[in-house]
C-alpha cells in the first residue's frame, strides 16, 4: 500500500505523502490503481472532430489512443486528390456531418489535434492508404520509380513531424493494389526513425497464413518491428488456424523479427460494407464503384466473383455466409429499418429477389457508406490469441458516445466495452488470464512497442496517466442490439494529472495531448 503524489501532470512521489501536502485527495481504498490504458488500436482520429471528449474510450479508462490505422491517417493531403482521401474516410464520418481538411503536412494535421483538444493522449501513424492517394489517388497499379521516391518522401515528412510508424490496409483500396515490395521500400523508411509497422494484413480468411506470413517478410526485409493489427481467424474453415499464426510470430522474433499482434475479445468484427466487393471494383474511387454496380454486364460480373472467388481474395460473404453480416450504420434515413439486420433479413424487410440485389442496392442508395459488423470468430481463438504473450489489447473503434452526431447507428459493442470486457468477463469471471497480466497488456506492453516515454508504467517521473476501478464490479454493458451504453466500474480516470472521470461521469476536461514520436533519423533513400 502506497499514496501516489502528483505535481505538474506527473507522478512526483510514491510511497507515504502527509496529508499537508496535497491540495486534494482522492480516497482509493478498496480500489485496483493502474496506468492508463492504452489502445494499440483505435480509429478515434476520424471522430474527435465531432467529440473531443472521446465518451466511450475515456470511460473504459483509455488514456492515450495510437490512431491512423489499417491504411488511412488524415495527412497528408494533396489538395488536388482531396476528395479522393474525404471519400476514402466518408464511412468513419458521422451522417450528415463533414470534414474541413486545413493542413496539407503532417506537422499541420498534428498541430490541427493540438487546437482541437481531446480527454485522451492522441499518438498517430501515419496511413499508407493516404500517402498512395496523394500521390497516385486509386489507381490499381504499382508506383512508378518517380511515384514510389515521392511517397517514401511523404512518409519520412511525417514520421520527421512525429509519426510512431505507418500503417496499412491490405484489404481495402487503395491498400489492395499493393505489392509487397512497395510497403518494404516504405517501411526502410519508417525503420530509419525507429518506427513499427502497424498492418491490417491482407486477409484474415482462408489466406490468413500468407497474410501474417506476408507482414513478418516486411517486417524481416525492412527491418522494421511489426504490428499485426485485430488478429483473428475469420470464418469457419479457418477456425483454429490461430495456433499456426502465433507459431509463425514465435518463429519470427527468434529470427529478429519484433513482431507482436493486437485484438478485441468478440467473436464479431466490423468494417465497411464496400469491403465485400472484389479488389478491382475498387479502382479509380468510389464514384467509379459505384458506375460499375449501374451497370447491368459489371454487375453480374461482380456477383460472379463473389460466388466463386478470387485468388488471394479475402471474399468475405463466402467466409461468412449472408447471415452472418450485419448492417451496423446507414447514412440515409429510409434505410434505417436494416440497421442491426442481417443481409438476409434486409432482404425480406427490403422485400428484394435476392441478397446480391440487396446488397448492390444498398450500396448505390448509401453511395457506399454502410458499415457491417460480421460474426465470423469463434471463442476458442479468441482466448488463445488473448493469453498469448505477443497480444496486446486494441478497440479497433473510433469514440463514439450517446448522445449528437456519434451516436447514430448501431456500432460495434468495442466502442465502449472492450478493457472492461477483458478485465469482467475474460480475467474476473472465468479465469482465462491474471489481472496483471491482463494490465501489463493494456498498459506497458504497448507502451513499449510504440515508444511512449514516460507513460504504460507508475513510477516516479512518469506522465500521470491512471485509472482507479473496481475489480470486482467492472465489466461491459454494450451489446450488438443497444451498443452505446458504457460500462460500470470504472471510477477515476486521470489523465496527465487532471481527472477526466471522476466517479465515473466525464469532467469535461480536456487534458489530452499530442504525442510526437522523436525517432533517430537518417537519410531515407
Amino acid at each position: 500500500m502506497a499514496d501516489i503524489g502528483i505535481r505538474n501532470g506527473r507522478i512526483d512521489k510514491i510511497g507515504r505523502i502527509k496529508q499537508g501536502e496535497a491540495e486534494r485527495i482522492i480516497d482509493v481504498k478498496g480500489l485496483l490503481v493502474c496506468p492508463g490504458f492504452i489502445d494499440a488500436h483505435s480509429h478515434s482520429d476520424f471522430t474527435i472532430f465531432f467529440n473531443n471528449r472521446v465518451e466511450s474510450a475515456i470511460r473504459q479508462g483509455i488514456t492515450t489512443m495510437i490512431t491512423g490505422q489499417c491504411g488511412s491517417s488524415l495527412a497528408p493531403v494533396n489538395p488536388a486528390r482531396m476528395s479522393t482521401l474525404l471519400e476514402h474516410v466518408s464511412p468513419s464520418i458521422p451522417p450528415g456531418e463533414k470534414l474541413n481538411l486545413d493542413w496539407t503536412t503532417f506537422r499541420g494535421y498534428l498541430d490541427r489535434l493540438e487546437e482541437v483538444g481531446c480527454s485522451s493522449n492522441l499518438a498517430t501513424l501515419v496511413g499508407h492508404g493516404s500517402v498512395r492517394i496523394a500521390v497516385m489517388g486509386m489507381e490499381a497499379r504499382p508506383p512508378t520509380y518517380e511515384e514510389l521516391g515521392i511517397m517514401k518522401m511523404l512518409v519520412a515528412e511525417a514520421m520527421e513531424a512525429g509519426a510512431f510508424g505507418m500503417s496499412t490496409g491490405l484489404i481495402y483500396p487503395p491498400g489492395i493494389f499493393s505489392t509487397t515490395d512497395e510497403i518494404v521500400e516504405l517501411c526502410r523508411v519508417v525503420a530509419k526513425y525507429d518506427g513499427v509497422y502497424v498492418s491490417h494484413i491482407r486477409g484474415e480468411g482462408e489466406n490468413l497464413l500468407d497474410a501474417v506470413w506476408e507482414a513478418i517478410v516486411i517486417g524481416e526485409r525492412a527491418m522494421v518491428p511489426v504490428q499485426i493489427s485485430h488478429h483473428k481467424a475469420s470464418g469457419r474453415k479457418v477456425w483454429g488456424k490461430t495456433e499456426e499464426t502465433l507459431k509463425l510470430m514465435e518463429e519470427a522474433r527468434v529470427r529478429g523479427v519484433e513482431v507482436t499482434c493486437d485484438q478485441y475479445p468478440y467473436i464479431a468484427g466490423s468494417t465497411s460494407l464496400v469491403t465485400v466487393l472484389p479488389p478491382w471494383a475498387h479502382e479509380g474511387g468510389i464514384e467509379r464503384l459505384l458506375s460499375r454496380l449501374r451497370d447491368p454486364e459489371t454487375r453480374e460480373k461482380i456477383r460472379y466473383d463473389i460466388e466463386h472467388g478470387l485468388p488471394g481474395w479475402h471474399n468475405l460473404i463466402l467466409s461468412y455466409g449472408w447471415e452472418n453480416i450485419v448492417i451496423s450504420s446507414v447514412k440515409s434515413e429510409k434505410n434505417k429499418i436494416i440497421e442491426g439486420k442481417n443481409l438476409v433479413e434486409a432482404m425480406r424487410l427490403k422485400d428484394k429477389p435476392d441478397e446480391f440485389t440487396t446488397l448492390f442496392d444498398l450500396l448505390l442508395e448509401e453511395n457506399g457508406e454502410a458499415t457491417i459488423i460480421t460474426f465470423s470468430m469463434n471463442e476458442d481463438d479468441v482466448r488463445r490469441v488473448m493469453k498469448h504473450p505477443l497480444q496486446m489489447v486494441g478497440t479497433d473503434s473510433s469514440s463514439v458516445a450517446p448522445y449528437g452526431p456519434l451516436a447514430r447507428g448501431k456500432p460495434h459493442p468495442r466502442a465502449y466495452g472492450t478493457i472492461p470486457r477483458i478485465l469482467g468477463k475474460y480475467v474476473r469471471e472465468e479465469g482465462a488470464l491474471s489481472i496483471e497480466d491482463a494490465i501489463r497488456k493494456m498498459t506497458s506492453f504497448p507502451a513499449q512497442k510504440f515508444k511512449l516515454k514516460g507513460r504504460g508504467l507508475i513510477m516516479e517521473g512518469f506522465w500521470a496517466d491512471i485509472v482507479v476501478l473496481d475489480p470486482d464490479k467492472v465489466i461491459d454493458k454494450a451489446t450488438f442490439q443497444e451498443p452505446h451504453q458504457y460500462p460500470e466500474g470504472v471510477e477515476y480516470v486521470i489523465v496527465n494529472g487532471e481527472v477526466i472521470v471522476e466517479r465515473g461521469e466525464h469532467t469535461g476536461r480536456l487534458a489530452g495531448k499530442v504525442l510526437r514520436h522523436s525517432g533517430k533519423q537518417g537519410s531515407f533513400r
